[in-house]
């Protein structure tokens, strides 16, 4: 039998209380809702998780021990609670990528949802969201489904340098968004990056801006190309 205390160690003690501060950040911000949304991170052999219902039930005010500790099985070693329903992907996602990336964000962001109901890719408008390139949309899957999972681990391939760089985000149609960090801090960051990405796209058409930004994305691209710095050129700002 596994010792609680083979278990518990000072990383992974540390790890949930990162879930439950980052669900409250998330939930604060309107990057999650109280209907669905779950974090997962990995810490050694073990899988920190949100447990299901965290926004239905707990409002996102987790405590640490709320947060559970999962085995690469799915079996919960510690914490109250079941596995979310979309627990698939994110067991996909660090199977598949665990050398980029150790966090992964299901977010029901509200600006994002948009795109995500309109069945819509969104390409990056600002410079602070060039790096993630096009976020795509899978072909829908349910949340229960496993294609659901394996349609999202499909869109991350040749996406790993990204990752472990900063993250990589996929729109489900009608559902959300999953992304993938290289760590949570830096995933949590690139969710609302690609949120505020979003408002800025919805909000543009009020200031009569192309579709999309499409020409002023092209004026971006083109000034930060151009752009001169003592005879340096910076083509990756932060």
């Amino acid at each position: 039998m596994l010792r609680i205390d083979s278990v518990l160690t000072e990383d992974v003690l540390a790890g949930r209380a990162l879930v439950a501060r980052i669900g409250r950040f998330l939930f604060d911000r309107h990057l999650t809702d109280a209907g669905g949304g779950n974090i997962s991170l990995r810490v050694g052999d073990v899988f920190c998780m949100s447990p299901t219902l965290a926004g239905q039930s707990k409002q996102w005010q987790l405590a640490p021990e709320d947060v559970l500790v999962v085995n690469e099985s799915g079996a919960i070693l510690q914490g109250d609670g079941g596995l979310t329903r979309e627990s698939a992907v994110h067991f996909g996602l660090h199977q598949r990528f665990s050398d980029y990336g150790s966090a992964v964000i299901h977010a029901h962001s509200r600006n994002l949802l948009v795109f995500a109901c309109a069945n819509m890719t969104m390409p990056p408008v600002m410079e602070a969201t060039r790096k993630f390139g096009v976020t795509p949309v899978i072909e829908y899957a349910p949340a229960h489904s496993p294609k659901l999972g394996e349609r999202i681990v499909a869109t991350m391939r040749g996406r790993e340098a990204m990752i472990a760089k900063h993250a990589a985000g996929t729109l489900a149609p009608w559902h959300g968004l999953f992304l993938m960090g290289k760590n949570l801090q830096a995933a949590l960051d690139a969710v609302e990056r690609l949120d505020t990405n979003a408002y800025m796209i919805l909000m543009a058409e009020r200031l009569g801006a192309s579709p999309q930004l499409r020409e002023e994305r092209a004026a971006m691209e083109s000034a930060i190309a151009n752009f001169r710095d003592e005879g340096r050129v910076d083509t990756d700002p932060s």
